[in-house]
């Protein structure tokens, strides 16, 4: 099954990281979108059917924990499973994103090994 992902993050460098890095880790996806910011991900959202969002937290206009917040709030958008991708090392943050419905936090550098086995474990692949 193909998925359709979207990318948020205000550094387009990050972004094609990302991107490259699903590719790489053999994930199967349909599309990938991006966006710079929280509101500009939500403007998708609104637009394209989404399976899986990886997200900066800090961004400017809105950053990834309100738009995370947002997402709790819609009915049908809090079911789609949010990875955190950060260099924020805060534990305390961590622990209150994942009570916000989070699925995990992958800390920056990353591996695509790493992405792979969490988007696995997130979708439910072995």
């Amino acid at each position: 099954m193909s998925i359709n992902v979207l990318v948020v993050d205000d550094s387009k460098i990050t972004r094609s990281v990302i991107k490259k890095t699903i590719k790489i880790a053999g994930i199967d996806f349909n599309k990938i979108f991006e966006a710079e910011n929280g509101k500009e991900a939500l403007e998708v959202l609104g637009n394209e059917w989404i399976d899986l969002i990886f997200t900066d937290i800090n961004m400017p206009i809105m950053g990834g924990a309100e738009m995370i917040e947002k997402l709790g709030d819609d009915g049908l958008l809090k079911t789609i499973p949010v990875i955190v991708v950060s260099t924020e090392r805060s534990q305390t943050r961590i622990e209150q994103l994942q009570k916000c419905g989070v699925k995990a936090y992958v800390k920056k550098p990353f591996h695509p090994e790493e992405i792979k086995k969490i988007v696995d474990d997130i979708i439910g692949r072995d």
